[in-house]
């Protein structure tokens, strides 16, 4: 099987030897050992199957969510995809919340009527994950124009918010990726377009369904920003979205990131994942970014080993603890299924 050429590629920009705070890198840390547990438990709980339906794990991405996300104002807005657990994690939903909605309860955020691909919180201007590829890249837009709409028409003087919309590497062949980049541009949206290129769109590698396979300049056909980033390098994720996120809230518009990532299940939880040769995974799993950043912190003396290892079973104990709550809480009544399809008075 021909491997990517680019699964080992240096990234454009980098950032892991720069200095960077102290808390801001354990708070980096903490967010990405809470997506990356969560989706463990989630493997856990699904092969004892509390969890029905296709699941779509990230473990490997972590470091996108994180170095995007956490760089957000409250009033800022994420549009996610099938694989849109952690996604919402980062955005501040309670962890409780999305197990009770994977377990299908009322407690869940979308009241245990959407289930893994389908989180939602309008409380954290989530606007939720999409079961069919590129479906949330015109949802972003929308979200995104009506910022500039407030401002505009409203004359609203609120700082400008920002939305940063998600989706994968095979999404990039589809339509709606290149019509809304074009009305992007054209509108001078305040939207980051955050491509998570892990690779592989289901079984097909990402170099056989493109004849463009570097994503970012796919940027320049509508005259937006393109960068490359490693996307297994929260810090340097990070540095990208701050001059994009600093962009898009000043008015100057959309910037495209693709993120060279990688998922290290299969596409879903039903996936066998022969297709990915031992090597390939191999040489990603070398790159973890969870461990990258452990040893960051490690190597420039920012805390203990033991405070890491504390940080560590806090995690761990708020992950069973969203277990123990979505299984302690009530399935919606049969009656009441039909409930929240429309607005109610």
């Amino acid at each position: 099987m021909c491997e990517n050429k680019r699964q080992i590629a240096l990234p454009v920009t980098s950032s892991i030897n720069n200095i960077i705070d102290r808390n801001i890198v354990l708070l980096l840390y903490e967010d990405m050992l809470l997506g990356r547990y969560f989706e463990d438990m989630c493997a856990q709980m699904y092969y004892r199957g509390k969890m029905f339906g296709f699941v779509h794990l990230y473990n490997g991405q972590e470091a996108v969510s994180t170095g995007v996300i956490k760089l957000l104002e409250p009033q800022d807005y994420v549009c996610s995809t099938y694989r849109d657990h952690v996604h919402a994690l980062s955005k501040g939903v309670d962890p409780k919340n999305v197990m009770a909605e994977l377990f299908g309860k009322e407690t869940g955020c979308s009241k245990g009527r959407g289930g893994s691909m389908h989180i939602f919180s309008a409380q954290h201007n989530f606007l939720g994950g999409f079961a069919f590829i590129g479906e949330g890249i015109p949802v972003a837009l929308g979200a995104s124009f009506q910022s500039i709409y407030k401002k505009q028409v409203f004359g609203d003087k609120g700082l400008l918010s920002v939305t940063v919309c998600f989706f994968g590497d095979g999404t990039t062949n589809n339509g709606q990726f290149f019509e809304c980049l074009n009305m992007s541009v054209l509108w001078k949206l305040p939207i980051i377009f955050v491509v998570e290129n892990n690779q592989w769109a289901i079984g097909m590698a990402h170099h056989r369904s493109t004849s463009s396979p570097e994503i970012y300049k796919k940027a320049q056909a509508f005259g937006l920003p393109g960068v490359e980033v490693d996307g297994m390098d929260v810090l340097a994720i990070r540095n990208v979205a701050t001059e994009a996120i600093a962009r898009a809230r000043s008015g100057e518009g959309p910037t495209l990131i693709e993120a060279l990532t990688y998922r290290f299940r299969g596409h879903s939880l039903a996936d066998p994942d022969e297709l990915r040769s031992r090597q390939e995974k191999n040489a990603w799993l070398a790159r973890d970014p969870i461990k990258r950043l452990k040893g960051y912190i490690i190597d420039n003396q920012l805390t203990s080993s033991d405070n890491l290892k504390n940080l560590e079973l806090k995690v761990r104990k708020k992950i069973d603890d969203s277990v123990d709550f979505a299984l302690s809480s009530p399935e919606p009544q049969v009656d009441q299924l039909t409930r929240y399809l429309f607005v109610e008075d």
